[in-house]
């Protein structure tokens, strides 16, 4: 009876998806970079007609047709404030302002107030419930479009009121104090420029613009603002503009699909692009990656997913081209069921053998003991026309068995379709089972990280890999089951967890201390395995075991803001709890020996709730810009370092305990200080999967 109810519940977990028809439309900040030759910007205004002016170190340049022309090689003068009679007191004068009757001054030694007709000047001393303020280089000043006088100094950022004073420092969301200029927008909006970057206030909340994914220097020298809410931005190095454009998680789906059809595919396989020209995707040159069958399966899945909620026919045929490319690393290789890495042509342009060479392995064994030394790394297929990619890892299976899966319940639909899954899951399958639950290299030894046999756990290379491949091993098996409907796939899991406790292991799939045993890819691999194995298992006892595992892997990355993350778990976690909500865990007919632990441990749980508001609100805030710009905030004041020990460093939250939003940071982790150099792009999987996986599983809306 109770498998009959976890099989019910199984057909609806694989159909559970809202077609949902609303688009909910927000805005979407978008950068453009103008460099002008180095010609330094110092000052930038917007005309009557709208149009942007900059004053230049070359001239006067007004923008036309996408570009900066030059329109007079003089510069209006610098504003003189000799007349105002500011008191000599105030020290240098960097910037003043009118609205109506009243006049600011921003100065070196505080922020000066004249009421007209009056010609007295008094010094501002802001004052709220919780700061009272001497200001020092008030360099930034502006009046909304509410009327309100907002100021940047030393101290931070405020405004005026109705009388009263609004003050901000890092422990209200303020990013950064050191403020250069400001400049309203409409709605209430203001920006601040700063010595690093810019920084906009809307709706009580602060966003932070810096580095080159959105400026072309730090350093703001001026802003102007639009009537439609445009920004521009004066630097030695040329201007920036950020427009906000109106857009739908759906329209963003539509252009990172585009994205990656574009630049992102090389003969079926999905990974990230060069670019010959730093910034420039136009330049973009195919490019090969460490693990194309994980991101080639990733990005499978998430045309899967939007097939089962579209019925899209082009997304179909998405998915099918991905699994033949997966498959393709399948058949290619030394043994039946030994995945490739990477496929790449024999005249492909980098020696790829060179690059890893005999000398390489030696001396990355010096810092690496565990790195396996293996020559020819790209061996050549037998028909002599590709070489393909050894030492596979388990981010390989775990991309492949996530998608096989999917592809299998959600797109396969002819015979020969779900034939073609079966057989490459079987050969896979089969190859970890003969060989001892490893991968076996072309070398006839295990791959480094490919090896989930019990000896391998059990050993000083293994140890803090246990808990997770146990349960990758569980999951596979699993989906071999299921997919083939061979008995003997159950029976092998059987034996891994009466013999060797596989399952007692995956309850704790994730570990997160020592800080080098902990990478993030590891997360990925941890919750796309555990998505498969919680919802193939037909065991309540091993379902429950599952699901503490779940909240074990995942309350420890929780506050990290990865939608494709908080995407599984949701899903995940609301199948449990339809589950639990059958009563089958208050009968007597689990856990026998430990009557009362399936209701006390489910407690621990119960209280968790899918993430839904994060998971729309990371979808939203992943900009369209997936290049690998430096990025830097180790400097910032609304960030609270993580002290945890042995943490590694460059970690820090916001005030609120969750990580920076995702175009506040770099694409692909968590650390203040990260990127490149801009000569790669990610491709917009990263997107694509978690949004129609989430449409699929009803935990967000278009």
């Amino acid at each position: 009876m109770n498998k009959l109810i976890i099989k019910l519940l199984l057909l609806a977990f694989m159909n559970t998806f809202v077609a949902q028809t609303n688009s909910l439309q927000f805005t979407q900040d978008v950068s453009s970079i103008y460099t002008m030759d180095n010609n330094h910007v110092q000052r930038i205004y917007i005309d009557e007609d709208q149009n942007p002016i900059a004053v230049t170190s070359k001239g006067t340049f007004g923008f036309k047709e996408n570009s900066w022309q030059l329109i007079s090689k003089s510069a209006p003068e610098e504003k003189k404030y000799d007349e105002l009679k500011i008191p000599t007191k105030a020290g240098k004068i960097f910037t003043v302002i009118s609205s109506g009757k009243l006049t600011a001054a921003g100065c070196e030694n505080g922020l000066y107030l004249c009421n007209q007709p009056n010609t007295e000047w008094h010094r501002a001393l802001p004052a709220d419930e919780t700061y009272s303020w001497a200001l020092r280089n008030v360099k930034a000043l502006a009046f909304d479009t509410k009327g309100r006088l907002w100021f940047g100094s030393n101290e931070g950022a405020g405004y005026f009121e109705n009388g009263k004073w609004k003050l901000f420092t890092g422990k209200e969301g303020l990013p950064y104090n050191k403020f250069t200029c400001a400049a309203a927008g409409d709605n209430g909006i203001i920006w601040f420029g700063t010595e690093i970057g810019a920084i906009r206030y809307e709706n009580g909340k602060f966003y932070y613009r810096n580095g080159r994914r959105w400026l072309p220097d730090n350093y703001i020298n001026d802003i102007a603002v639009q009537n439609d809410g445009t920004a521009w931005f004066a630097t030695k190095k040329g201007i920036g503009r950020i427009s906000l454009l109106p857009t739908t998680l759906d329209k963003k789906a539509e252009y990172f699909t585009k994205q990656v059809e574009d630049r992102h595919v090389r003969d079926g396989f999905v990974a990230n692009c060069k670019l010959k020209e730093r910034y420039d995707t136009n330049t973009a040159i195919p490019n090969i990656s460490d693990n194309d069958g994980l991101y080639t399966a990733m990005y499978g899945a998430a045309q899967a997913f939007r097939y089962a909620v579209t019925g899209d026919k082009h997304a179909k045929e998405l998915a099918g081209r991905s699994f033949l490319a997966c498959k393709r690393l399948v058949d290619i290789t030394h043994e039946k069921g030994f995945p490739a890495r990477v496929i790449i042509p024999v005249d492909w342009p980098e020696d790829m053998n060179k690059q890893y060479s005999r000398e390489f392995n030696a001396n990355r064994k010096k810092s690496d003991p565990f790195w396996k030394d293996i020559f020819p790394r790209f061996v050549k297929s037998k028909d002599g026309k590709y070489f393909w990619k050894c030492d596979t890892s388990s981010d390989e299976l775990a991309g492949h068995y996530f998608f096989y899966a999917l592809y299998y319940d959600l797109v396969a639909e002819t015979e020969n379709e779900k034939k073609q899954v079966r057989e490459v899951v079987a050969a896979i399958t089969d190859h970890l089972i003969r060989n001892g639950f490893y991968l076996r290299d072309w070398d006839g030894k295990p791959t480094r990280w490919g090896n989930f046999s019990p000896g391998y756990f059990n050993s000083v290379k293994g140890w803090d890999q246990r808990g997770l491949n146990a349960m990758m091993m569980l999951s596979f098996l699993n989906v071999a089951e299921h997919v083939t409907g061979n008995k003997k796939y159950a029976e092998t899991a059987q034996m891994l967890r009466d013999r060797y406790k596989y399952h007692i292991y995956a309850m704790q799939p994730k570990i997160f201390w020592p800080p080098d045993y902990v990478v993030e890819w590891d997360n990925n691999l941890c919750l796309m395995s555990m998505y498969n194995l919680m919802k193939y298992e037909q065991n309540p006892e091993l379902l429950l075991m599952y699901r503490i595992g779940l909240e074990h892997a995942w309350l420890h990355i929780s506050n990290e803001q990865n939608p494709f993350w908080n995407t599984l778990y949701g899903a995940m976690d609301n199948r449990f709890d339809e589950i639990e909500k059958t009563g089958i865990y208050k009968t007597d007919n689990v856990f026998t020996q430990f009557p009362g632990y399936a209701e006390a441990a489910i407690k621990e749980f119960s209280a968790s709730e899918p993430p839904v508001n994060d998971i729309t609100y990371a979808l939203q805030k992943m900009p369209f810009d997936f290049i690998n710009y430096q990025i830097d905030n180790t400097h910032r004041l609304d960030i609270l370092l993580d002290t945890t020990p042995g943490q590694k460093e460059n970690i820090g939250w916001l005030r609120d305990g969750k990580a920076l939003p995702g175009d506040e940071r770099w694409f692909n982790g968590f650390q203040l200080r990260r990127g490149g150099n801009g000569n790669y792009e990610d491709s917009g999987t990263k997107f694509l999967l978690p949004y129609y996986m989430a449409l699929y599983h009803g935990l967000i809306t278009k």
